[in-house]
C-alpha cells in the first residue's frame, strides 16, 4: 500500500486488510493536516483487499484528525455495516461513495472533500484553469457534475458516474471534488494537486483584479503536451502518490504515529 510496510493488525483481521485500514487511516490524517476536512463531514473510503463489494470508511462522529485503523468501519455498497464495530456510518453520505465504487474497477479510494478552494473553483464557469503547472496535470482531464442538492438521492448515483466519465477527477458545482485512486496515495495526490492548482488560480484572479492586469494563460498545444506528461509517465514523472505517499507518511509517523492504531 505505497510505503505500509509489515503492518500487523489485531486478531481476526487479515493482514491485507489491516495494511489497507492503516493506509486509510494515514489518508483521513494527512488531508486534516492539509486542513481540508469539514468537520465530522465528507468521507474517504477504500476497498477491502480481495472483496469486490466491501469498503472501509470513517466512523460517523470522529474527526478526521481522530480516526486510526482500528476505528474505521466495514461496510457494503449500501452503507451496511459488515462488522462488530461500536461506531455507525454516515449512510446517506456513502452515496457518492458507492455509486463510484460499483462503477469503476480501478476506484479503490473515493476522497471527497468541500475545502474552500475547491468550491470556489467548482463554481466558475470554466472550472480549472491552465494557470499553473498544477493546473496542468488536470487540463481537459476532470469530470464535472452540476449541483442538485445534499447527495442523498440514489437516482443521483448515475448521473454522477456519467459525469465523471474515464476521469480521476471529478468537480462538483458549488460543492467540491473528488478523486479516485489505485491507492489512497493516489488519491491523496490527486487531492494535493487540484488544491494546490485551486489556490493559485484564486490568488491569480484575486491579483487580476486589482493592478496586477491580465494572466498569461499558456496555449493549447502546450497544456495538452503538460498534461500528457503528467499521465503517461514521461521522463522520471510516475503515477501520482509514488514518490510522495511514503515522504507524506514518514512525516506523519514523526509527527504523530497515532492513526496505526
Amino acid at each position: 500500500m505505497n510505503g505500509i510496510m509489515n503492518a500487523m493488525g489485531p486478531a481476526g483481521i487479515a493482514p491485507a486488510e489491516w495494511e489497507a485500514r492503516v493506509a486509510l487511516a494515514a489518508c483521513y490524517r494527512l488531508v486534516a493536516r492539509l486542513g481540508l476536512d469539514d468537520l465530522i463531514y465528507n468521507h474517504i473510503s477504500l476497498r477491502v483487499p480481495g472483496a469486490r463489494d466491501e469498503f472501509l470508511i470513517n466512523p460517523y462522529g470522529l474527526l478526521f484528525e481522530e480516526i486510526t485503523a482500528s476505528s474505521l468501519v466495514r461496510i457494503d455498497l449500501a452503507g451496511r455495516k459488515l462488522d462488530d464495530s461500536p461506531h455507525e456510518v454516515n449512510v446517506a453520505g456513502f452515496v457518492i461513495h458507492g455509486a463510484i465504487h460499483a462503477s469503476r474497477k480501478d476506484a479503490a479510494c473515493v476522497l471527497h472533500t468541500h475545502s474552500d478552494a475547491s468550491i470556489a473553483v467548482s463554481a466558475q464557469e470554466q472550472g480549472l484553469l491552465p494557470l499553473s503547472q498544477f493546473a496542468m496535470r488536470f487540463y481537459q482531464r476532470l469530470g464535472f457534475h452540476d449541483y442538485e442538492g445534499v447527495a442523498i438521492d440514489l437516482d443521483e448515483r448515475q448521473r454522477l458516474v456519467a459525469s465523471l466519465g474515464e476521469h480521476r477527477v471529478l468537480v462538483m458545482r458549488n460543492h467540491g471534488v473528488l478523486t479516485l485512486g489505485r491507492t489512497p496515495g493516489e488519491a491523496f495526490m490527486l487531492l494535493y494537486y487540484f488544491e494546490r492548482a485551486a489556490r493559485i488560480q484564486l490568488a491569480m484572479q484575486a491579483a487580476a483584479a486589482g493592478a496586477a492586469g491580465p494572466i498569461v494563460t499558456p496555449p493549447h498545444a502546450v497544456c495538452e503536451r503538460a498534461a500528457r506528461q503528467f499521465w503517461e509517465g514521461h521522463g522520471d514523472i510516475l503515477v501520482a502518490g509514488e514518490r510522495e505517499w511514503p515522504a507524506f507518511l514518514r512525516q506523519l509517523d514523526r509527527l504523530d504515529p497515532s492513526y496505526r492504531d
